[in-house]
């Protein structure tokens, strides 16, 4: 495709020089980071009360404080904080150059507007597969420093490719969220589909309908629960459709923003 290299570098160059690199990596941290002290809680509850990490109160949700329950933590958080911070990520991707009011000028360059289109989901699914490669490392440096009982090595790894498929699901998941970005023309559109999504997951899983929603099942997955190929093939299925109307979108409407 013509110029896509150079639509990748420029999309690449505008992710380096913005705030959302440092901000979202911060985002993602937390997700191990606040795992790390819920195992810290587990394990010494009445130091964590001495230290004042939780009031001599709090009730503590049953838990052990080892690395199945560590990781499953993760992926949990994955699941449900990531559609939030997916959608943030992305709606700022394709919503910018509507807020920064220079997509008329994106589109007059001798770039192809698919290729534009496909830059910033390339860029989109590199974000995002560092981040969470990162929230693997860091999981795994925080639970060390914890000093979580010793497992067998394979059972760690079969947490990160847990961590690393949930994070899958939920961009196949959020990838029509993304598409308010677009149609909305801005940052705000995506964030309250995001709500909504986050909203009707919760609300399926709820009706015990959450292996056919394609927000639910990420979470399903990360729990353990089992989902069957029908909804494997619904968020694959809702991807599909999030990708073919943001290229629909972005090659026949009128790109007036």
């Amino acid at each position: 495709m013509n110029n896509l290299a150079q639509a990748v570098w420029v999309e690449a160059l505008k992710v380096r020089r913005s705030k959302m690199l440092p901000l979202t990596a911060a985002g993602f941290a937390l997700m191990p980071l606040v795992g790390g002290l819920f195992m810290v809680i587990l394990k010494d509850p009445e130091f964590a009360r001495r230290a004042g990490l939780i009031s001599a109160k709090a009730q503590l949700a049953a838990g052990v404080a080892d690395w199945p329950t560590y990781l499953s933590l993760i992926s949990q958080a994955t699941a449900v904080g990531g559609l939030m911070l997916y959608s943030l990520i992305g709606g700022w991707l394709f919503g910018r150059e509507y807020a920064d009011h220079t997509v008329k000028d994106l589109l007059a360059l001798p770039t192809p507007r698919a290729a534009i289109v496909l830059s910033k989901f390339i860029t989109l699914v590199v974000w995002l597969g560092a981040l969470t490669l990162m929230v693997c490392a860091l999981g795994l440096a925080i639970g060390l420093a914890v000093d979580l009982p010793p497992v067998p090595a394979a059972l760690i790894v079969q947490g990160g490719v847990t961590i690393i498929i949930t994070a899958l699901l939920t961009l196949l998941g959020v990838l029509p969220v993304i598409f308010f970005a677009s149609a909305g023309r801005g940052y705000l559109p995506p964030m309250g589909a995001a709500l909504l999504a986050l909203f009707l997951g919760q609300v399926m899983g709820v009706l015990g309908w959450g292996a056919v929603c394609p927000w639910s099942v990420p979470a399903l997955y990360a729990q353990g629960q089992p989902v069957g190929i029908l909804g494997y093939v619904i968020v694959l299925l809702t991807g599909a459709i999030g990708v073919a109307a943001t290229f629909l979108w972005w090659q026949f409407a009128d790109q007036t923003g």
